[in-house]
């Protein structure tokens, strides 16, 4: 039992048919949940309705730091209503992205508070996309009271005995230490295919140091492809050669793992089924 946390089935470059085909082969799989998660207005908009459409399905809406530039008061409040839908689980993908700097920095960091107050008002959980930003994600966070005790008081701690402030780290790339620092604030670290490359000690340091309770896996497909597929695109099923990879730095059996991140990521996007 697999939860592919980070998905996108809404990748602008699939066709429908392409979609249908990937849905298929998740049900195939061992895959039992995903969440597709949005970048920009459409694409948040095919979340939604792939979550409504497969019961493994659940969606994230948001604006990527890349489409910053495009978000304006009249799609702010679009998202809103995307959100309030059925089985939208999560604000997001949302955050800072200086490698590619495809939105200007400003434009980036406004979009991302306007974003964030909006989860806060809805008391969703985020999802958090940090490239190359990882000071000024870090300061924007606790300047917009992510973690204060309002949030926290919107979720029940953990049974670590940790806050939890429902935000999730996608696709963490930082250091064990500001890993830990970030756990110890409430946040969850998710852990994608690059954990399987060589040469990927940064990651598997990160990996040992999260509590079990606080880490989930992903694929950030099409994107990221674990070994041994490196160099094509990336799908759900493939989830499994990342937590192949999580369980052999953990030292722990591959069904443990899925069946810890699996229990995880439900508790964290509030599924219940």
């Amino acid at each position: 039992m697999f939860f592919d946390s980070h998905t996108h089935l809404n990748n602008e470059g699939y066709s429908e048919n392409d979609r249908a085909a990937l849905a298929a082969a998740i049900e195939a799989s061992d895959v039992s949940y995903v969440v597709d998660v949005g970048f920009d207005l459409e694409s948040s908009m095919i979340a939604a309705r792939h979550a409504a459409k497969y019961p493994w399905c659940y969606a994230a809406a948001g604006f990527h730091p890349h489409n910053a530039k495009d978000m304006d008061g009249e799609s702010l409040l679009m998202i809103r209503n995307i959100a309030k839908k059925d089985k939208v689980a999560a604000i997001g993908e949302i955050g800072l992205d200086y490698y590619r700097n495809l939105s200007d920095r400003g434009c980036q960091q406004d979009c991302f508070r306007r974003q964030i107050a909006l989860a806060m008002d809805l008391k969703m959980p985020i999802v958090i996309h940090d490239r190359d930003a990882n000071d000024d994600v870090l300061r924007i966070l606790k300047e917009e009271g992510v973690f204060g005790k309002g949030r926290a008081g919107c979720f029940p701690p953990g049974e670590d005995g940790l806050p939890d402030a429902r935000l999730l780290m996608h696709c963490f790339s930082g250091s064990a230490e500001l890993a830990r620092q970030y756990v110890k604030l409430g946040a969850t670290i998710s852990i994608a295919g690059p954990v399987t490359y060589k040469g990927a000690r940064r990651l598997e340091e990160v990996v040992k140091a999260l509590p079990m309770g606080r880490m989930l896996i992903e694929t950030d497909a099409p994107y990221l492809t674990p070994e041994p597929f490196r160099g094509r695109p990336n799908s759900s099923p493939l989830i499994k050669y990342t937590a192949a990879k999580v369980a052999e730095i953990r030292g722990i059996s591959l069904e443990e793992t899925a069946r810890a991140t699996c229990a995880n990521a439900k508790r964290f996007f509030g599924i219940r089924q």
